[in-house]
């Protein structure tokens, strides 16, 4: 345990931020997942489901939880999963 003032501060705020981050990303796997089952499926809301996931992506890259290729390469796969269904 820290015995510093800011380094305690630094603990308290990193935790706030690593639970931040958490639900962001738990959220972005979901709405990931939701995309991939309606594409699977063959949903009459897969465009909307996509197009929700996309916009996650860019929110979490923007945020700097997902490196801008990465993002790129999610987004990619999804959309040419869309264009394939």
């Amino acid at each position: 345990m820290p015995n510093i003032k800011s380094a305690k501060k630094r603990v308290r705020v990193i935790e706030t931020k690593t639970l931040r981050n958490k639900a962001i990303k738990s959220n972005l796997k979901t709405v990931i997942k939701k995309a991939d089952a309606a594409v699977a499926a063959n949903a009459a809301d897969k465009e909307a489901a996509v197009k929700a996931a996309v916009k996650k992506i860019d929110q979490a890259a923007a945020k700097g939880l997902l490196h801008k290729n990465n993002a790129a390469r999610k987004k990619s796969a999804l959309v040419s999963k869309l264009n394939k269904a």
